[in-house]
């Protein structure tokens, strides 16, 4: 076996030596030149010690220096242009500022633009991949048509069920009609108009409901790590800049500085906070801080929620209790953009067991595919109130369906 082991192992030894020898000679510009390895003699067992004669240095020429610096200065010219950009600020603010990027329907749209495949002398014409089919569409035609966007939407976190529904809009407006009748952007920009809900004004929800009663309350729920504590103190700096008091509650009695978290953002706010013992009844905080601003006349009350898997059934029962025992006005569900499918069945668990209200989606800042926001509509048919644009109080964007399918590139 040992023999056999070292055999493998000299075998492999020289095809490296083959391949390094042969990339060493021709190796491309802005990549670093292979390092040959050192060979190293192995000597002879003897017993009479023998003196390796010394090698001759070879002088290098002026002109073999000049071109290697050359060559290393290329190289550095390359590496240059490739430089990513380093921190995360300047990375965000690239994704926002940058008046040349693309939603991923805009880059299917001008796909064969950019290949020049449509001719410069038809420029009212529809320029997209779908002008390769000319004729009257066919079912046939239709599918062969389809698989393009259908890959591209996949990709970009749209869930499949929304990929289903745009294929049936598309296909009832394309089949049996030529192309150059109908626009195909004007057909998929109303599919997704019919997913997308714009919300109702928060604001004056609960205006028109504290007539009536106080306090408002929301209940915000969601998993570990999808930003409710910090969007729940963004909707409350929103609140205050609107005349309207507001308490929280620390439901969150599970994890670990949950309270305390909660609590900063409060004292920041300036605004009461009731909270209890970790491993409290989480039911029972949000009463309490209801009876509390019932007490003191405060307007709206904002239940923080321990972030709970929508895969373990007992966890989504006592999210049930909370909402029993509570009786919130609204139930927010949270989640984050650039999480795509798993934020997609995750809203459509909650919903299933609470009946989610409105949704709002965090990281939407560094979000670059945007399908998340298809998703999550078209699954639990509720609107989108907010979009969360960064770590600021202020970084709360009201959801506008028009500006996010211009997003998408339509």
């Amino acid at each position: 076996m040992f023999k056999f082991l070292k055999e493998k192992l000299h075998s492999w030894k020289e095809k490296l030596k083959e391949e390094f020898s042969e990339a060493s000679q021709d190796h491309p510009i802005g990549k670093t030149p292979p390092v040959k390895p050192k060979q190293t003699k192995i000597k002879p067992r003897s017993k009479t010690p023998t003196k390796t004669p010394k090698t001759e240095k070879k002088k290098r020429t002026p002109k073999q220096d000049k071109k290697e610096r050359e060559l290393s200065e290329k190289i550095v010219e390359e590496i240059k242009k490739e430089q990513p950009i380093e921190s995360p600020e300047a990375r965000i603010e690239a994704l926002q500022d940058n008046p040349n990027k693309k939603g991923f329907f805009k880059k299917l749209f001008s796909h064969a633009e950019e290949k020049n495949e449509i001719p410069k002398e038809e420029p009212t014409e529809q320029h997209s991949f779908f002008d390769k089919f000319k004729k009257k569409v066919t079912e046939e035609r239709f599918d062969e048509l389809f698989t393009e966007l259908e890959m591209i939407m996949l990709q970009n976190n749209v869930a499949y069920e929304v990929v289903e529904f745009i294929r049936g809009k598309l296909k009832h407006d394309l089949v049996g009609k030529n192309l150059s009748e109908v626009s195909i952007e004007t057909k998929l920009k109303e599919a997704l108009e019919e997913i997308l809900i714009n919300p109702p004004n928060l604001i004056k929800e609960i205006r028109e409901s504290l007539k009536n009663k106080k306090p408002y309350v929301i209940a915000f729920v969601g998993i570990n790590g999808s930003g409710k504590t910090t969007s729940i103190a963004k909707v409350a700096h929103l609140l205050k800049k609107e005349k309207l008091s507001v308490c929280l509650a620390a439901g969150d009695t599970f994890r670990a500085a949950a309270i305390e978290q909660l609590e900063i953002h409060a004292n920041k706010l300036n605004v009461p906070i009731i909270k209890k013992d970790y491993n409290s009844d989480p039911a029972s905080v949000g009463f309490e801080a209801i009876i509390y601003a019932k007490k003191h006349a405060i307007d709206v009350v904002l239940i923080d929620t321990a972030g709970r898997m929508n895969t373990k059934e007992s966890l989504m029962k006592e999210m049930e209790k909370i909402i029993k025992v509570c009786n919130p006005d609204k139930k927010i569900f949270l989640g984050e953009s650039i999480t795509g499918n798993d934020a997609t069945e995750q809203a459509r668990s909650f919903n299933q067991h609470i009946s989610i209200d409105g949704i709002i989606l965090s990281k939407a800042d560094i979000d670059e595919k945007g399908g998340t926001a298809l998703s999550v509509s078209y699954i639990t048919k509720k609107p989108i109130y907010f979009l969360g644009t960064g770590q600021l109080y202020d970084d709360l964007e009201v959801f506008d369906k028009d500006k996010m399918i211009k997003r998408l590139g339509l």
